[in-house]
């Protein structure tokens, strides 16, 4: 219900970051593919959550949020599925910029 909300706020700063960084060096030439792949990433969990009524258009906007108790099981899923979404992700995006320019500097 709550999990997109880990990559979101890192896309968030990897934009910031792409924005104000510099663009030499292997994170700053390959930081566009890890924005995009948590900006996508985050959009499609989102539209999956509207669509399971997970969330919704109305305050409060999680629907957990509704029911008490609500806010802890929110946190416990951001900790337990949204942080190691977020590094697989990373790392994801870590192996193929590796690999990107191990190819790139081959030739």
């Amino acid at each position: 219900m709550a999990c997109f909300v880990v990559p979101l706020v890192q896309a968030i700063a990897t934009s910031v970051l792409r924005k104000r960084g510099r663009k030499d060096g292997f994170i700053g030439r390959n930081l566009a593919s890890l924005e995009l792949m948590l900006w996508g990433g985050s959009v499609m969990l989102i539209v999956d959550h509207v669509i399971n009524g997970e969330l919704t258009w109305r305050f409060p906007f999680f629907t957990a949020l509704g029911v008490e108790g609500g806010g802890a099981v929110m946190l416990r899923e951001m900790l337990t599925v949204g942080v190691p979404m977020s590094l697989v992700i990373t790392a994801l995006w870590a192996v193929m910029a590796l690999i990107k320019e191990k190819h790139v500097l081959s030739y």
